[in-house]
């Protein structure tokens, strides 16, 4: 059986990655990418007068992927460092005599690989960004319908304050928005690659940096001011946006986890069927919290390879370069996957503001420490007010506890004391925050 190039195909790919993204990722995609580079350089050469037309068309009808073995390419890109000179070689037998001479005409292997890249960097990005959009649509609606549903805090792993559920997934939502918009840019910046043997198409003439610039049009892409072979910040730019969109996502899937936990059972993921255990038939696991998180957990090795990788010496890498591609393709993988399993999870969250109430309530009162000692402070000052509450706070029963401190009792009655101690009252700006994410959430939707 022939393994399939897909990384979605494979027996753990299709745990890290979207079959839509990853159908630009595989090896088909990529061989088209470099062969739409060769055709798009043989019209742009063309469009100068460089070579005929004639030429043109010639060497633009045989770049279709489906007439060239990518398994092939890949043995004997072992000879050459790379996959471009063994196409080149087939490309330029495929067309007819005349054109043989004009096939890959001004250009280096790095100018086509680098194109092709950005190429199928920008098409997995169109359906990588609507699942980005997909699950901020998911996270607005939760923050919407919870706006004000009272949840507990929790900082550095402790209860902390009352908070909202709200404004827990309008959180999520602005962080979404913003690695969405971060993403949107990069990709929208990548730009094609003709520099030539070292950079200055001395190849083409003149017409070297007219001819870069219709390569750049013919293709969709930005046309850089200079060729970047060893100027890498096209690529960290969009190695970083990447990075930020996996940690944006992993964010979301460590909060889901830590609250579908059977001790906090605040919310449980959807899905019938979805997060079975083969030993223990009574679990119902957070399948795509774990997943998401794993793809958050490897993302910064690749982006941390592809900032490594980045110093690269004169005017050609030995090797900094080679070290690019698999990381950028295994990134772009993580951060499609890890999109749409956010989507999905955050579409199909179940949310229990029951539980969150109990869970408020089980602390006893003592989350509401912050609001009884701002009660306190104008009276006794701040200080004086805090060391008070934390003495009371000590003591079982919180809330006892403070109606019989003499100094609370000169001050707040017991139904201060009660009033002080609803989560409902002490809720600050949660309400107009959830706002804000919303409307940030409204302007950046077409």
């Amino acid at each position: 059986m022939r393994p399939s190039s897909s990384p979605s195909d494979r027996l753990l790919g299709g745990l890290s990655g979207a079959v839509d993204v990853d159908a630009e990722l595989d090896d088909g995609a990529l061989l088209q990418a470099m062969l739409d580079v060769e055709a798009a350089l043989a019209r742009a050469g063309a469009d100068h007068g460089l070579l005929p037309a004639t030429a043109a068309e010639e060497i633009v009808g045989q770049c279709r992927a489906e007439r060239y073995d990518p398994v092939a390419l890949g043995r004997a890109a072992d000879a050459a460092g790379n996959p471009v000179v063994p196409l080149v070689r087939e490309l330029t037998a495929r067309v007819a005599e005349p054109a043989r001479p004009w096939v890959h005409h001004g250009a280096t292997s790095q100018d086509v690989l680098d194109t092709a890249l950005v190429l199928v960097a920008v098409r997995a990005g169109a359906p990588l960004l609507r699942h980005v959009a997909a699950a901020g649509d998911a996270a607005a609606a939760l923050a919407e319908a919870h706006r004000g549903t009272p949840q507990l805090a929790r900082t550095l792993g402790q209860q902390a304050a009352p908070t909202t559920f709200g404004l827990t997934a309008a959180q999520w939502l602005l962080g979404l928005a913003q690695a969405r918009a971060r993403l949107e840019q990069a990709c929208a910046a990548l730009p094609a690659q003709l520099g030539g043997a070292v950079g200055t198409l001395a190849a083409l003439g003149p017409a070297g940096p007219a001819v870069a610039e219709r390569l750049a049009a013919h293709l969709g892409l930005a046309a850089p001011p200079l060729p970047w072979h060893t100027r890498r910040q096209p690529l960290l730019d969009l190695a970083a946006a990447l990075g930020a969109l996996v940690a944006a996502t992993g964010t979301v899937a460590v909060d889901v986890g830590l609250l579908a936990q059977t001790e906090v059972g605040e919310v449980a993921e959807g899905g019938a069927g979805r997060g079975g255990s083969s030993a223990m038939p009574h679990k119902r696991n957070p399948v795509d919290a774990v997943l998401v998180t794993a793809a958050a957990r490897r993302g910064p090795g690749l982006v941390a390879t592809l900032f490594t990788a980045a110093v690269q010496e004169h005017q050609r890498a030995t090797g900094g370069w080679h070290a690019e591609w698999e990381p950028l393709l295994d990134l772009l993988h993580l951060a499609g996957g890890a999109s749409a399993r956010c989507a999905r999870m955050l579409a199909g969250l179940r949310v229990f503001p029951d539980r969150m109430r109990a869970n408020l309530d089980a602390a006893g009162g003592m989350v509401l420490a912050e609001a009884v000692a701002a009660r306190l402070a104008p009276a006794l000052g701040r200080g004086a007010a805090h060391d008070l509450v934390t003495r009371a706070a000590a003591e079982p029963d919180f809330r006892a506890a403070l109606l019989a401190d003499s100094a609370v009792r000169a001050h707040l009655g017991e139904a201060d004391v009660d009033e002080a101690l609803d989560p409902r009252g002490w809720l600050g700006s949660a309400g107009p925050f959830v706002d804000r994410a919303l409307a940030v959430h409204r302007a950046a939707t077409p």
